[in-house]
């Protein structure tokens, strides 16, 4: 109690001797306000005062370089020298001023001696400075091309309108940015409303204690208690006066007198007053400043006063809720914290007992991994003993790397999936040979699709793709291979068995053997279907394969196959899948396109060269290759061309034989033919009707020449040949036989498709052969030497004619059978042109004749002449030679051109005799000629009807 009515006592005292020196200090502080104004005019940051508040002199500093200051005179001299001084060649310009310009010497070089009494009177012993200006609009220095030298800105507005005008200026408006808001006064309505009353309560506040700052009475400051600044030494929290620096600086000068002796005592006295002085008015400084704060804060103070006692019981109301908020806390950490920090600690434990439990179980399942494997291995699961694997090694690599007991089971598992690898690829191999190498059925070695042991051979399968291995399918490519190999190879030895020969076959039976053409189609036909056996087996394994494919890449439906395939999830990607795919397709290509070859092999000219095959054996032979090329199609999908060019070979030769045969035998004919008309036998009227009708299928006669009049004695038949039952021919017998020889290259064609375009072009060739042929003989005469003709009569040449003819008639409707005759249109050509050519002959022949009568001939009694006597039985004979042979209209068109040369004739002659139409005899004795040569015309029907009449009593004066 005793304590507080003292601290009480105490705390009034003080407060009562605070009041009083503010009270001193308030009055003493409008005259040290005023003199540290007047003094802080003349300062500036640069300025140094000393103790006895004297200004520095101008040269200890320069006004342009802030961080220079100068001991002496000589090293600012020599400042300005090096810093603010430009030489121009023996004189020197002084640049000590704002923006490089002496305000003295502005722009004028002096000499050295002048350059430093400039200095040393305008800068060294300068006693004010001058101040910069000050900065504004125009001090500026602004370019005026950099002002107007960018497009894109318009005119300026309010510049150079004085010169320019006042027109001169920005023409573009520029709009408000849509994005920017538009903001006005309403916008701070709110912020104005709640920062109003801060405001008016801070200039109340203002207004009080300028009112308080009046009302205090004025005094003087006293006069020793000057704005003298208290040195900054005094200022430290730490004043450590048994340092001699810092001594020195509180004392200056009063230890260097009392060493040096050389002060009397006196002097020293006095100069340890004008110490205490110094230190008195540093102390009546502080004082007064401590004073003038204490009145400023002096509301602050007595509010804080007066506030004591509610402070210290607030405090002690304080304490007292935290001591109990510390005893609850304390009581909350003992009934709830402790025990559920245990409860978490146990529950932290029981997790890693379980973790570390985990650890042993999964260690425990590790190190049954190789027995497993072997028990997989038995069962043939490989795919479950790879993912057994892999699991185990990612396990060991991830949760139980570091494991000493584990540290060599890496390794073993690696060495254990390599043993699986080659295992799955021996397996295969095996697995492929013993299916491949089954028994055939020995009866018709029919085709045997299922496929043996599905299950093991999927497995298989199934633990190759597991491991991505894909060289399986090359492998069982190759034993495919090996497998038709020795098919071909033991049918071979087969048939050699039952020969007497004793031959060494190569490894794929290659040998040309001496055997006949029908025990060659019969090896094909076993060769073909023992592999087209094989072949079906191989598509069994691939489309197992393919299904497997499916099922590891997780595409496969299981109620779509009946294969039993391994439950797994997918492994396989859809590229490998894809790649596989191709693979498992181009391997069944390749097994059957080499089927293919090795049954070329057998069919190759090599092995038949010594055979020759008759058009049944060719046919049999090529429903043979069709049947084995419809089965690997069916089974590979891709048409295979071996075994095709073979058989084309064999086509093409047979082809060859068969025209050779009948080439030769029509030049035969030819070159033995009299040129004779012959009775057309029953049988060629029903080939010349089949061609007709486009007819084929019926074979011709093996020997057509029996049935011909003149050759053995022979009569039947009719006399000419009937074309769609009006046409009559009159043909030779070599025709007959020309048009027999066509009707069996067009059944040829039709029983055989495969010839028709051999023997179309053949057809051709016999054609072109008949043609140019038969025009040596007869135009050219070669059947006089040849055949012993004493002439070339006008019927040979009109037989030879109609033969042609007949082939120009039959020359479409082969085109039509044979579907594409190349050489169609040159052969017509050629026909065409020797028909005309043996009617020139004809009517050559007689004209020749008739024109040396008519030279002969004079206009003279008897009637009618000799001359045209000749020209009658000349004509008759012409007649009688072709009347039968050919039709009337072609006879008309060669009597035609008879008769127009007859009288071109007759013109000339009459020309020459000068015989004119005036009336006279020898115009009788023409017109009497005249009438009996048409007379003879009339009788032998040789023109038209419009044309026998008389009119050529008028025509032949015309010239």
């Amino acid at each position: 109690m005793a304590t507080a009515q003292y601290n009480k006592t105490t705390t009034a005292a003080a407060a009562t001797a605070a009041i009083t020196a503010a009270t001193t200090a308030t009055t003493t502080t409008t005259a040290a306000e005023h003199v540290e104004r007047k003094h802080s005019v003349a300062s500036n940051s640069n300025s140094n005062f000393n103790l006895s508040g004297v200004n520095a002199p101008s040269w200890q500093n320069c006004y342009y370089c802030t961080r220079e200051h100068f001991k002496s005179v000589a090293e600012f001299i020599n400042h300005l020298r090096t810093r603010h001084c430009t030489r121009e060649g023996g004189s020197f310009v002084c640049r000590y001023g704002f923006n490089g310009v002496c305000a003295s010497l502005p722009l004028d070089g002096v000499s050295d001696r002048d350059y430093d009494a400039h200095v040393a009177k305008y800068h060294v012993n300068q006693q004010t400075r001058e101040l910069p200006p000050e900065w504004g609009v125009y001090s500026a220095a602004q370019n005026l091309p950099a002002v107007l030298n960018d497009p894109q800105r318009g005119k300026q507005s309010n510049l150079f309108t004085k010169k320019w005008g006042e027109h001169f200026v920005d023409r573009v408006q520029i709009p408000c940015n849509p994005r920017l808001p538009d903001i006005t006064h309403a916008d701070f309505a709110v912020y104005v409303g709640s920062i109003g009353k801060r405001y008016r309560w801070h200039e109340r506040r203002q207004q009080q204690q300028q009112q308080q700052e009046q009302q205090l009475p004025s005094t003087t400051t006293p006069e020793h208690l000057g704005p003298v600044p208290v040195p900054e030494i005094f200022l430290k929290s730490q004043l450590q006066l048994h340092h001699p620096a810092t001594f020195a600086q509180v004392f200056p000068g009063y230890m260097q007198s009392t060493k040096d002796g050389s002060g009397t005592p006196v002097e020293r006295q006095q100069l340890g007053r004008q110490l205490q002085e110094q230190l008195s008015h540093y102390l009546d400084i502080v004082e007064v400043r401590i004073a003038q704060q204490v009145a400023q804060k002096s509301a602050a103070f007595f509010h804080a006063m007066t506030t004591q006692h509610a402070i210290l019981a607030e405090m002690q109301q304080a304490a007292e809720q935290v001591r109990q908020l510390r005893s609850a806390l304390a009581q909350l950490h003992g009934s709830a914290v402790t025990d559920s920090f245990r409860v978490m600690r146990y529950a932290q434990r029981r997790q890693h007992y379980q973790t570390t439990l985990d650890k042993l179980r999964l260690m425990a399942t590790v190190h049954k991994t190789q027995p497993m494997l072997q028990l997989l291995l038995g069962t043939q699961d490989y795919v479950a003993a790879l993912d057994l694997i892999s699991t185990t090694q990612e396990i060991l690599a991830a949760e139980l790397l570091g494991v000493h007991c584990f540290k060599h089971l890496p390794m073993q598992l690696g060495e254990m999936e390599k043993l699986i690898d080659k295992m799955l690829t021996t397996e295969f191999e095996r697995y492929a040979a013993n299916d491949l190498n089954r028994p055939l059925s020995d009866a018709d070695l029919e085709s045997d699709s299922v496929c043996a042991e599905e299950d093991k051979l999927v497995a298989i399968v199934m633990g190759l793709l597991r491991k991505q291995n894909f060289s399986f399918v090359q492998s069982y490519q190759q034993e495919a291979i090996a497998t038709i190999r020795a098919i071909i190879k033991q049918l071979l030895i087969e048939l050699l068995s039952r020969g007497d020969q004793e031959l060494c076959l190569t490894g794929a039976g290659e040998q040309a053997l001496d055997l006949t053409l029908p025990e060659w189609l019969a090896m094909l036909q076993r060769a073909s279907h023992a592999l087209i056996a094989v072949l079906e087996r191989i598509k069994a394994v691939v489309s197992i394969m393919q299904q497997t494919a499916d099922a590891a890449a997780g595409g496969l439906d299981p109620h779509e196959h009946a294969v039993n395939l391994i439950d797994a999830d997918a492994f396989l990607s859809a590229a490998h899948h894809e790649q596989l795919s191709a693979q498992l397709q181009q391997m069944l290509q390749a097994v059957c396109h080499y089927c293919h070859e090795r049954c070329a092999n057998i069919v190759s000219p090599q092995s038949l060269e010594r055979c020759v095959a008759t058009e049944q054996e060719l046919l049999q032979l090529s429903q043979m290759v069709q049947e084995f090329g419809d089965a690997t199609l069916s089974i590979c999908g891709v048409a295979s061309v071996p075994l095709q060019l073979a058989l084309k070979v064999q086509a093409s030769r047979y082809a060859q034989r068969f025209h050779a045969e009948r080439k030769q035998k029509l030049a035969l004919l030819l070159d033995q033919e009299r040129w004779r008309q012959v009775d057309i036998p029953h049988e060629f009227q029903r080939i010349i009707e089949r061609m007709s009708a486009g007819d084929y299928s019926k074979q011709a006669p093996l020997d057509g020449s029996s049935h011909i009049t003149g050759i053995g004695g022979i009569v039947a038949g009719n006399p000419v040949l009937l074309v769609e039952g009006k046409q009559p021919f009159a043909l030779v017998s070599v025709a007959l036989l020309l048009i027999q020889m066509l009707y069996e290259y067009g059944g040829s064609a039709q029983r055989l498709p495969l010839l028709a375009g051999y023997h179309s072009r053949n057809v051709i060739d016999l054609l072109r052969c008949f043609n140019s042929r038969s025009c040596q003989l007869i135009i050219g005469a070669g059947a006089m030497r040849v055949a012993g003709l004493k002439t070339i009569t006008s019927t040979n040449l009109a037989l030879v004619s109609r033969a042609l003819q007949l082939v120009l008639y039959l020359l479409p409707r082969l085109r039509d059978h044979f579907e594409s005759m190349s050489g169609y249109e040159a052969i017509e050509r050629d026909y065409q042109g020797h028909i005309k050519e043996i009617e020139h002959k004809i009517h050559g022949i007689v004209s020749e004749r008739i024109a040396a009568q008519l030279e002969a001939w004079d206009a003279r009694p008897p009637i009618p002449s000799q001359t045209f006597r000749h020209i009658s039985r000349h004509l008759v004979k012409l007649h009688e030679a072709i009347a039968g042979v050919l039709p009337e209209a072609q006879i008309h068109e060669i009597y035609g051109v008879v008769h127009r040369n007859f009288k071109d004739k007759l013109r000339e002659q009459l020309l020459k005799l000068n015989v004119y139409n005036n009336g006279g005899p020898q115009h009788g004795v023409v017109t009497s000629e005249l009438t009996f040569y048409m007379e003879t015309l009339r009788t032998l029907k040789a023109l038209p009807a419009d044309q026998l009449d008389n009119g050529i009593l008028e025509h032949i004066w015309v010239y």
